[in-house]
């Protein structure tokens, strides 16, 4: 019993070997060919479980989603012969499978290698006919889109494939121009530093002037408004002496000497030297 079911086993492994290599799935995100010894019996296989005959038939299986290739930084010269640093990247998917596996053999690193110096020409023709301000911010987008129409045409019909976007991630000036500008942007730097210096300068003179003369037109019309305070409290003082005067004036005379003689005789080290006889000692000879 045991001998007639090994054979039976056998078979059933074989079926089932070959079964497995009969069945193949293809994604969506996948794009496949079918070959026949090398020769391409099938150029465009839809999503799905698929049949094929094991060895005879041979499945190359592609991505079909989008795919970035990012490019070196090249140096390219603009209308004006100015050299720039351009670093940028290409957006890409497989259009036709079959044309694309012919001129690649179905290998991406070939696909970038056919696709590289494509991009390089068309870029290069393009910062070729643009000024420095229009490739770095006038026209870029404009450059972009036409340099992806361009370069579309030219790989779908060589390569199969489709340009989806180009885009321009950096644009750099070269080192040995780059040091000369950022010399010569900082003597204009520095040159306006010392132009804004002057003009500070400049205002705060005149600030500080005006200041000045502000001070100067206070302090005069307080001297001045002291000096009428002053005099009208003199007119005062002199116009209530007057009054007190004229209505005694033998006690006004007396207050007046009392204060001579205190302010004569303040001091021990003064010497007056007058005659007995001088008005000075009028109230001391009638001290009665």
């Amino acid at each position: 019993m045991q001998s007639k079911s090994f054979p039976a086993l056998i078979l059933i492994a074989i079926l089932a070997l070959v079964g497995s290599n009969s069945l193949y799935i293809v994604n969506e995100t996948e794009r496949a060919i079918k070959l026949k010894f090398g020769e391409i019996i099938d150029s465009d296989i839809k999503p799905g479980l698929h049949f094929k005959l094991p060895v005879l038939h041979t499945i190359r299986k592609f991505d079909a989603r989008i795919l970035t290739m990012d490019s070196r930084p090249q140096r390219y010269l603009t209308l004006e012969k100015k050299a720039v640093i351009v670093d940028s990247f290409i957006k890409w998917r497989i259009a036709d499978v079959q044309q694309y596996y012919e001129a690649t053999s179905g290998d991406e690193l070939v696909a970038a290698r056919l696709l590289a110096p494509r991009m390089d020409e068309g870029l290069r023709n393009q910062f070729g006919e643009r000024t420095m301000y229009e490739v770095i911010s006038g026209e870029r987008d404009e450059l972009m889109d036409e340099l992806t129409v361009r370069l579309n045409t030219i790989t779908q019909d060589e390569l199969g494939i489709e340009i989806r976007d180009i885009r321009v991630k950096r644009i750099d000036l070269p080192p040995e121009v780059s040091h000369a500008v950022f010399e010569r942007m900082n003597t204009e730097r520095q040159r306006e530093a010392r132009e804004h210096r002057s003009e500070g300068k400049e205002i705060a003179e005149g600030i500080r002037a005006d200041a000045d003369r502000q001070r100067q037109v206070v302090l005069a019309e307080a001297f001045r408004e002291s000096e009428r305070i002053r005099g009208e409290g003199d007119a005062i003082a002199a116009a209530t002496y007057a009054n007190a005067y004229t209505k005694n004036p033998e006690f006004y005379s007396f207050i007046r000497s009392l204060e001579a003689y205190r302010n004569s005789f303040s001091s021990k080290s003064d010497v007056m030297v007058l005659k007995p006889e001088s008005e000075f000692f009028n109230y001391m000879k009638k001290s009665q």
